[in-house]
C-alpha cells in the first residue's frame, strides 16, 4: 500500500514539474531579431571563390566601395530563387559590391543556379560547412547584410528573402 502511495506522489510530482517546465517555456519569447547584429564589426571572412577556386579575403574584395551587400544563399533554397531578381536589380548600384556567400551547397549546383538565373554578385564565396554563416550570426538562408565599408560595420540585416519593400530600403541606404 505504501508503495502505491509513493508511486502516486512521485507521478504527481513529475507531472507538476513537467507542467511547470512547459509553462515557463511557453512564456519565453523566441523572437528572432537583428538588433544584436546592427553596428557589429564585420568579422574577417576568408573563403574560396566559387568560380576561380582561389582563397580570398572579403575585406580586400570590397575595400574600394562604400557599401557591401552580403547575401547568404544556396541553390537548394526556394526563397533564394524568388529573391534573385531583386539582387539582379541591386547589382546595378554603383555604391556597393554584392558578395554572395554560397551556403552548404554543391559547387556544380551553385554554378548551375547562377548560370540559369544570372549572376548579380561581384564575388561568390563558398561556405561549405556553414561556419562562416554561424560566425555572422545567420539563422538560415537567405539572409542579407548591408555593410558600411568605411567603418567595417554591419548596418542592416534582413532575415529571409528580399522583397520589393526590402529592395527599396536597401537602395535608399546605398544612395544615402
Amino acid at each position: 500500500m505504501k508503495f502505491k502511495k509513493l508511486n502516486l506522489v512521485l507521478i504527481l510530482l513529475i507531472t507538476i514539474l513537467v507542467f511547470f517546465a512547459l509553462y515557463l517555456g511557453m512564456k519565453k519569447q523566441n523572437l528572432y531579431t537583428t538588433d544584436h547584429i546592427v553596428n557589429k564589426k564585420m568579422p574577417n571572412l576568408i573563403s574560396t571563390e566559387l568560380f576561380t577556386g582561389e582563397e580570398t579575403n572579403l575585406s580586400e574584395l570590397v575595400a574600394q566601395e562604400k557599401f557591401t551587400i552580403l547575401n547568404i544563399w544556396a541553390s537548394w533554397c526556394a526563397p533564394c530563387r524568388s529573391e534573385h531578381k531583386h539582387l539582379i536589380t541591386l547589382s546595378s548600384n554603383n555604391n556597393s559590391k554584392i558578395v554572395g556567400l554560397n551556403y552548404k551547397d554543391k559547387i556544380e549546383n551553385a554554378k548551375s543556379f547562377i548560370s540559369e538565373l544570372g549572376n548579380p554578385y561581384d564575388h561568390i564565396l563558398l561556405d561549405k560547412k556553414g561556419f562562416i554563416s554561424i560566425d555572422l550570426g545567420a539563422y538560415g538562408v537567405p539572409e542579407t547584410y548591408v555593410i558600411d565599408n568605411t567603418n567595417n560595420k554591419i548596418i542592416k540585416k534582413y532575415l529571409g528573402p528580399i522583397d520589393e519593400f526590402i529592395l527599396e530600403e536597401i537602395i535608399n541606404i546605398l544612395n544615402s
